[in-house]
């Protein structure tokens, strides 16, 4: 099973690999040319270095198929406008152990060797201070979590690694139970909050901005519960699961070092070029940032010079979006205008998606989005053009550019949890564990506020606000490879994910639109797909590793 993986990671020993990412602790390593293992432990410098590689495992989501595209059109969140792109794999029924995508498995456990590594060679190793140790332990016990966590919301039970694996070692090890995995990721928590000093990003010095915190151990500790809880996983309904979750994300509120950024400043949460915003208190834990345009050309819409468009919103998507009222769109009483459609709606559909009439970009390159038939960014003749009448939004900057002649970037991490996402996931457990309770509204209605919402009307029964959370987290969480998971936690895959997702086709003519949805793709989810298939490759190499149902 882990044969390429040992000689692959092998070879970490010798040269270091840190990414350049600004004047962070992920700069260049220092080292250049082979060095001995034994010379890595004697010296501080390449200790901190080894470890540092360990981030560079941490998965960055802003391009999962090297084309541009977001998990999010795997799910009914979106439609890649690239109809070859093998996201579609999770969305036509061709998804198997031949035919894998998203496919992390040898990089987290290569991952994995290299902080379990860390963990064996360090209790010798050579610090300065020597009281530094124990916290960078503590960091790598996070990522030994993380990594654990990325491979078991993936494929359910696994193959636990808490030890540096050596070709000498049996590696055909059968997978460990969903409870073996999901103890020792919290263990695993527990130790890095017991060991990491800093509780929040700004608690390291500057220089040092994005390590593992208190904090971050807490939020995965929170969600890995949160996941173990959940239908998928809890066919019993054990209420001790969800009241575990639920303490494991007030821990972390109680901290109070995290909080919501404001209305105005929520824009530029993914921005970290600007002083104001980088590492801001709703961030609790995110990848290294790069200097990059290639999400707005990614995903720009198609009339703006350089834009591929490739992250197309569904109406599903655009629909749970509620009226700026409060009440959801289905209802009577909410003024939806079918032929005005986005007039009147929650602040954050505009700032998530771009919908037609839209406008899109700052300066001079600004102007109203056309996505009625034959409009700037919906040409026929364009194959990028957009498959649903709308583009993405969120996470792209209007201050980028990405054509020849101008290229102008902007720096950016990928958001692993942020502070919004807690205030749900706690308001989901302690709603299942024991109802509407007054802590479950202000959680809600905090997240709610900030957007610019009323507040959830009283009275709410259990049933009613476990819906309200659900597209609370659809709405606020969108695009972020929250909704992908959670429709599989929940068990309602078959609900959502095997039946056709729709866009939003508008005529003109003369100045009138007329509005009319339409189906743009026909999707397929069957009971087997709440897991990823295990590749058939690797199974070829360990008999012992079962295949998940459904895939053999």
């Amino acid at each position: 099973m882990m044969n390429k993986i040992i000689n692959r990671t092998i070879l970490a020993v010798g040269v270091m690999l840190c990414a350049a990412c600004g004047k962070d602790f992920f700069a260049p390593s220092y080292s250049e040319g082979p060095i001995s293992e034994d010379a890595i432990w004697t010296t501080d410098r390449r200790v901190r270095e080894y470890l540092n590689n360990g981030y560079n495992y941490m998965l960055s989501r802003y391009n999962v198929d090297g084309g541009g595209a977001l998990l999010a059109s795997g799910c009914d969140e979106a439609v890649n406008s690239n109809q070859n792109s093998n996201v579609n794999y999770f969305n036509n029924g061709t998804w198997s152990s031949l035919k894998t995508f998203d496919e992390q498995y040898t990089n987290l456990y290569a991952g994995l060797w290299v902080v379990n590594t860390f963990l064996q060679k360090s209790p010798t190793a050579v610090v300065f201070p020597a009281s530094d140790l124990w916290g960078l332990r503590g960091e790598a016990y996070f990522l030994r979590a993380m990594m654990h966590f990325e491979l078991f919301k993936r494929y359910g039970g696994i193959v636990l690694a808490t030890k540096a694996f050596s070709p000498t070692d049996n590696l055909n090890i059968p997978r460990n139970s969903v409870s073996e995995v999901v103890q020792s990721i919290v263990t695993d928590c527990d130790s890095a909050i017991a060991m990491i000093v800093p509780s929040w990003t700004k608690e390291w010095d500057a220089a040092n901005y994005g390590r593992a915190t208190k904090a971050a151990g807490m939020a995965l500790k929170a969600k890995v519960l949160l996941y173990y809880a959940s239908p998928l996983y809890n066919s019993a309904n054990e209420i001790q699961r969800w009241q575990d979750a639920a303490d494991a994300a007030k821990a972390l509120m109680d901290l109070n070092k995290h909080g919501l950024l404001s209305k105005t400043d929520f824009q530029s949460l993914w921005d970290y070029t600007a002083a104001a915003t980088t590492y801001n208190k709703e961030v609790i834990f995110a990848t290294s940032a790069s200097n990059i345009n290639t999400i707005e050309s990614y995903n720009a819409p198609v009339g703006f010079t350089g834009g591929l468009g490739r992250t197309n919103p569904t109406q599903e998507l655009v629909d749970a979006f509620e009226m700026a009222n409060g009440l959801p769109i289905t209802d009577a009483a909410s003024g939806y205008n079918a032929q005005n459609p986005y007039a009147g709606r929650d602040p954050r559909l505009n700032q998530f998606i771009v919908y037609n009439g839209a406008t899109f970009k700052t300066g001079s390159l600004s102007r109203a989005v056309e996505t009625f038939d034959g409009g700037l960014d919906n040409v026929l003749t364009n194959v990028n053009s957009t498959k649903t009448g709308y583009y993405l939004r969120k996470f792209l900057s209007g201050n980028a550019t990405y054509n020849v002649t101008s290229v102008t970037n902007v720096r950016r991490p990928w958001v692993l949890f942020r502070y919004a996402d807690v205030l749900l996931m706690h308001a989901e457990a302690v709603n299942e564990a024991e109802g509407p309770t007054a802590a479950v509204y202000a959680d809600v209605n905090a997240v709610r506020t900030r957007a610019g919402m009323p507040v959830l009307p009283v009275g709410l029964s259990q049933q009613d606000m476990r819906a309200r959370i659900k597209n609370e987290r659809r709405v606020e969480l969108c695009f972020e490879e929250q909704r992908f998971f959670d429709v599989r936690r929940w068990k309602e895959g078959e609900l959502y994910l095997n039946t056709p997702v729709h866009g939003m086709k508008i005529t003109k003519a003369g100045t009138a639109l007329t509005y009319a949805p339409f189906v743009a793709e026909n999707r397929v989810f069957t009971n087997k797909n709440y897991l990823y298939p295990f590749q058939q490759s690797e199974l070829n190499k360990a008999g012992n590793l079962t295949q998940n149902p459904g895939y053999e």
